[in-house]
């Protein structure tokens, strides 16, 4: 099942992706694991606005250097033990809204990557109870402004930026979704792809992450964590490339889907 936000004639709802129409819900809360009947309301997908799928996340989780082609693009050896770093949730955008790059950097990045949104609460898990946590899987942008994000070893201001995690387009469920380590993952740029890998390329897999997190924190229904990024990575380029106004970044997930972000620069109280 594919559970989205949406915007339509001046009012947010919630609705099930089906045969290209929203099908509207009455209420539904996926995360809880509550489900309603339709209301009847289908919607053509072209004349609704995506939003995203968990519009404030309680957290927002990342990972660095997890993928074997990012390691090598860097020159990094492999981690051996995740490197985890926060998104605040305030920089969650929907799955087609402008990436808006602030003033105070020209360093602004892409990482295309797939990430999951935990169904209820869990602590302290084993990486083989994992799977029965997640609610279902999503298109994540990690959007990084490198020059913020070195100046420290947290990495969190540099991952923050307002608008600089697009997440979308929808929520799959599990069962659609099958293996998550068995799914293509492509990035382009302006119609240039940048990235391709699988996800079985992972240095830290999705059941390994999640039994982690669960060890320091109690995870909670709406967490989102962004399972990292292959090779690919504008600052990886040579020379650099970093974002600049009027480019488009798509992200796609094989079985999940894509998104799409125009890059503008800040808008006025930005």
């Amino acid at each position: 099942m594919r559970i989205a936000r949406f915007a339509h004639g001046g009012r947010a709802g919630i609705g099930r992706i089906e045969d290209g129409e929203v099908v509207v819900l009455d209420a539904v809360d996926v995360l809880a694991g509550v489900s309603a009947a339709p209301t009847g309301v289908r919607l053509p997908l072209g004349d609704v606005r995506l939003l995203a799928p968990v519009p404030r996340p309680p957290k927002f989780f990342g990972i660095g250097f997890n993928y074997r082609s990012h390691l090598a693009e860097t020159g990094r050896a492999e981690p051996g033990f995740p490197v985890f770093f926060n998104k605040q949730s305030t920089c969650v955008t929907g799955p087609f809204d402008p990436i808006v790059l602030p003033d105070v950097s020209d360093m602004v990045d892409w990482e295309g990557e797939l990430g999951v949104v935990i169904g209820r609460e869990a602590r302290g898990l084993a990486a083989a109870e994992a799977p029965g946590v997640v609610a279902g899987y999503l298109v994540v942008n990690d959007v990084s402004t490198r020059d913020w994000q070195m100046r420290s070893p947290t990495m969190t201001l540099g991952k923050s930026f307002d608008t600089h995690g697009p997440i979308g387009p929808w929520l799959v469920t599990p069962d659609e979704v099958g293996d998550p380590h068995d799914l293509t993952l492509r990035t382009w740029l302006n119609g240039e792809q940048v990235q391709d890998a699988r996800t079985d390329e992972m240095v830290f897999d999705v059941w390994t992450q999640i039994a982690t997190l669960s060890q320091a924190c109690t995870l909670e229904p709406g967490d989102v964590i962004t399972t990292g990024t292959p090779a690919g990575v504008g600052v990886a380029h040579t020379p650099p490339r970093f974002l600049r106004p009027g480019d488009v970044v798509r992200v796609e997930v094989d079985r999940v889907g894509a998104i799409e972000n125009p890059v503008v620069r800040r808008r006025e109280g930005r």
